[in-house]
């Protein structure tokens, strides 16, 4: 019998593999992890937040970017693919098509759903809890009309904030307020108080 032994992986073998594969994988500290296809409902919600966004955003130096985009925390040696985060990063005025990766978002969004609930609410709650800069951190569920948003007060801690039926969710990193209605606009969750 050969046993070989395990070697994690280094950032620059991941981004070398992330490039050249047809599905995105998110790596925690030498760990590779593939992700799985998101609902018709989880994209719905998605979509609605982020065209939210982009919208509010117009003329200013933020920008709203979807799932596509690597978010690399540096502290954790890590790359996320967040559903929909908000930076301010000057480079990004630019527009450059080779910018592929965010390291300083003031907000990210995740979708929750049943196969990444878990990992959402404990390890990437706890990874990006260290970004200096991330002043919110929202999870959506795609299941019932709720809104959990993690908000940075200062350097003691943070608030946690619920929106349910009827609420308008105020996302001050960006100085949006979003009925919860229009979060789930289309989606299928009934959000009528």
């Amino acid at each position: 019998m050969h046993v070989q032994a395990y070697k994690p992986l280094d950032e620059a073998e991941y981004l070398a593999l992330e490039a050249r594969s047809p599905v995105r994988h998110e790596y925690i500290a030498g760990e590779v992890f593939a992700m799985t296809g998101a609902s018709i409902r989880h994209n719905i919600i998605a979509l609605n937040i982020a065209t939210a966004l982009r919208t509010d955003l117009r003329g200013t130096p933020c920008r709203a970017l979807m799932e596509g985009v690597k978010l690399y925390l540096k502290k954790e040696r890590s790359y996320f693919y967040p559903d929909v985060m908000v930076t301010c990063e000057p480079r990004l005025l630019e527009l450059d098509a080779q910018v592929q990766v965010v390291d300083s978002p003031v907000l990210i969004v995740e979708v929750l759903s049943p196969s990444t609930e878990g990992i959402d609410r404990r390890e990437k709650l706890r990874a990006y809890r260290t970004l200096p800069g991330l002043k919110e951190y929202a999870m959506v569920s795609q299941d019932e009309c709720r809104v959990e948003l993690h908000r940075r007060r200062g350097d003691i801690g943070w608030d946690i904030i619920t929106f349910e039926p009827g609420d308008t969710v105020e996302l001050a990193s960006v100085e949006l307020a979003l009925p919860i209605a229009d979060v789930y606009f289309e989606s299928g969750v009934a959000c009528s108080a």
